[in-house]
């Protein structure tokens, strides 16, 4: 009787325990016992239209700018503007001496005046001779004249008409003499061929300028109203270039700024040491806060996506960029679980999500180097909290 009195006594308090067991299991777990929530910030993922784009750099050179030189050697008689000033096309530059080809301007005139008197001269001659074969012919219907009168009358005539057609050869190239020397004297005064800004004056009053020397040019002018943009791309982009695309740069000279321009030329051959081809890309620059000459880094923009998913850099984990895999926290009902994802394209600090994340999943931006998969997180204040 007693044995079996404690043995029942003995099954009651090993049920209980095991009761008691199971009911604090259901409680706490054991995860929950040892660490405490760890305090995230959170980012909720969302779509979004990103550029795809080919990163460049490169060199601004003005579209148009032209140097200036005489087409004949003399002394710089008169300069008429100094360096950084703004010209417009037809504005005068410099005059060199024009003592010598004003005595050519005039020899040629006298030559014209010349050639008029000649061709007046000789068309009297052709006159007279013309009267006297009339004369002539009139008298040989009365018999008076002989038919070699008339003949020499005749000759008389024409040696007269060719004298005249020789004077007229003869003024006409007078004239042209003339108009030449005055073209030469009109070169003498130097003019802007174009409009913009005189970079460089290389000559001052007295100067000798060689044109066929070893001299600079008297001027430089420059146009920044439109600039090209001349870059570099690797050949593997090839495909996504195109004539008309739009290009954005910024330059150190000009922080915090933006400009933008066209590709307007792709070179048709690849260098064959680079492997790269030429770009060039035009930059209107009315403002003229731009020059030639700076340096700056861009993007050529070769399309637009739509509904791409990105997550802040700071939220990958075990990322592998040749192979685009990474690893994230999604933040589910207070708990943080450890999902793996692909990556795409990035875009700054942005990265491309190709899989493994929905819109509106909420992914740890900072503290995930504290969390293990199935922690307990506290959201606290921040991006996307």
């Amino acid at each position: 009787m007693e044995r079996r009195l404690l043995f029942v006594l003995l099954m009651a308090a090993l049920a209980f325990a095991a009761g008691c067991s199971s009911g604090e299991g259901r409680e706490m777990p054991a995860r929950e016992l040892g660490r405490p929530a760890v305090a995230v910030e959170v980012l909720a993922v969302a779509s979004a239209q990103i550029r795809e784009t080919i990163e460049v750099v490169g060199s601004l050179t003005p579209k148009f700018e032209v140097d200036i030189k005489s087409e004949y050697s003399g002394i710089v008689a008169e300069v008429f503007v100094t360096e950084w000033v703004k010209v417009d096309k037809g504005d005068r530059l410099a005059r060199m001496d024009t003592r010598e080809i004003e005595l050519r301007v005039q020899q040629a005139a006298a030559g014209v005046d010349m050639a008029r008197a000649n061709l007046l001269q000789a068309q009297v001659a052709a006159d007279r001779a013309e009267r006297e074969r009339q004369r002539l012919l009139q008298l040989k219907d009365v018999g008076l004249v002989t038919q070699q009168s008339l003949d020499e009358a005749g000759t008389a005539c024409a040696a007269a008409a060719a004298a005249v057609a020789a004077a007229q050869a003869q003024l006409k190239a007078s004239e042209e003499t003339l108009r030449q020397a005055q073209t030469y004297a009109e070169k003498a005064l130097i003019i802007a061929p174009m409009s913009g800004v005189v970079s460089q004056r290389g000559v001052s009053p007295g100067d000798l300028f060689q044109a066929m020397g070893g001299s600079g040019p008297m001027f430089r002018i420059v146009d920044n109203r439109i600039l090209n943009l001349t870059v570099t791309v690797p050949s593997n982009e090839l495909s996504r270039l195109a004539v008309g695309q739009p290009l954005e740069f910024s330059t150190d000279a000009l922080p915090n700024k933006r400009f933008a321009g066209t590709v307007m030329f792709i070179n048709p051959s690849v260098d064959p040491v680079s492997r790269s081809v030429k770009v060039v890309a035009e930059i209107e620059n009315e403002s003229a806060e731009l020059r030639g000459g700076l340096f700056v880094e861009g993007e050529i923009i070769t399309g637009l996506r739509d509904g791409v998913l990105q997550v802040p850099r700071s939220a990958l984990l075990a990322w592998n960029v040749s192979q685009k895999t990474a690893d994230v926290f999604v933040v589910l009902e207070g708990v943080a679980q450890r999902r793996p994802v692909q990556t795409g394209a990035s875009h700054g600090e942005m990265v491309e999500i190709a899989s493994g994340l929905q819109a509106a999943d909420s992914v740890v931006t900072r503290g995930g180097f504290n969390l293990r998969d199935g922690d307990r997180v506290n959201v606290t204040a921040g991006q996307g909290a």
